[in-house]
């Protein structure tokens, strides 16, 4: 008991150290942070999530250049009368961040028009909340009563990927899913800064239908390790299961919000080499 106590204050602390504005430039999470408006906030942190993976410069250099296409207004852009005119898209053909390029980023495009324009969604996280069904040429969505993260991240792949079959079958390896036993790491980040509101600045805390108490750490190989090293993680893969058992591991500490220790597991791995 006494060596639990004494690993929550040391992670405490860093969560404090870390937990603060001064963490959002280096962070793709400056990215969303640029915005004011709700949906701008979504389409923003969303690439910023998918793109979110190798040096964190790049990731913010690669956000930056594709916000510069949408006029730095994505949701304007996404909504606009004139989205369908493809002379519109002819300067996105050269975008690209590692294996995620133009053909990919068409489609999530596309799926962005289908869930707040076709759709009428005022917001992103009805795709995560709800199940999507498309008959007879009819599309809704339903709201689920049984809110879990696993089956949130299933729906919302399922969503992306179900609304039409106009996509190429590589683009699918850039939304996990739990069904496949991915950690999800990227869209369980995207989902922290959506969902947790501490009043520290740093996550939004714009959706109400998810609460933090639900949230999965985002896991990553940098936190797998500090936990491993901590005794928080005995799986030695990085996957789905890991990340549920680091998550529960880290509700012993905080039962409603065990996904403010990223900061602390996310920085003592990248920043101090713990």
């Amino acid at each position: 008991m006494t060596e639990i106590k004494n690993l929550k204050l040391f992670l405490d602390k860093k969560v404090d150290e870390y937990n603060q504005p001064s963490f959002i430039k280096d962070d793709p999470i400056s990215i969303p942070h640029r915005f004011t408006i709700n949906q701008d906030i979504e389409i923003a942190g969303f690439f910023a999530a998918i793109l979110g993976w190798g040096k964190r410069k790049s990731i913010i250099k690669s956000c930056r250049f594709l916000l510069m296409l949408m006029k730095n207004k994505p949701y304007m852009f996404i909504m606009n009368r004139a989205y369908d005119n493809p002379d519109n898209f002819i300067p996105f053909m050269k975008f690209a961040h590692r294996t995620f390029n133009a053909s990919d980023l068409f489609h999530f495009l596309d799926f962005l028009r289908f869930h707040y324009w076709f759709m009428g969604e005022e917001s992103l996280e009805t795709a995560f909340t709800c199940d999507f069904f498309y008959k007879d040429k009819n599309a809704y969505l339903l709201p689920r009563d049984n809110v879990t993260i696993e089956n949130s991240l299933t729906a919302f792949h399922n969503y992306v990927f179900g609304y039409t079959e106009e996509f190429e079958d590589r683009t699918k390896k850039h939304i996990a899913t739990p069904a496949k036993k991915s950690a999800c790491k990227r869209l369980n980040m995207y989902l922290r800064w959506m969902v947790r509101n501490d009043g520290k600045g740093v996550d939004f805390g714009i959706w109400e239908n998810i609460s933090a108490s639900q949230l999965i750490c985002p896991l990553d190989v940098h936190v797998a390790r500090v936990a491993r090293k901590i005794g928080l993680l005995n799986r030695k893969q990085n996957d789905w299961q890991a990340a549920a058992e680091l998550t529960d591991a880290l509700r012993k500490m905080d039962k409603n919000d065990p996904v403010k220790y990223d900061f602390a597991l996310f920085n003592l791995g990248v920043v101090e080499n713990y």
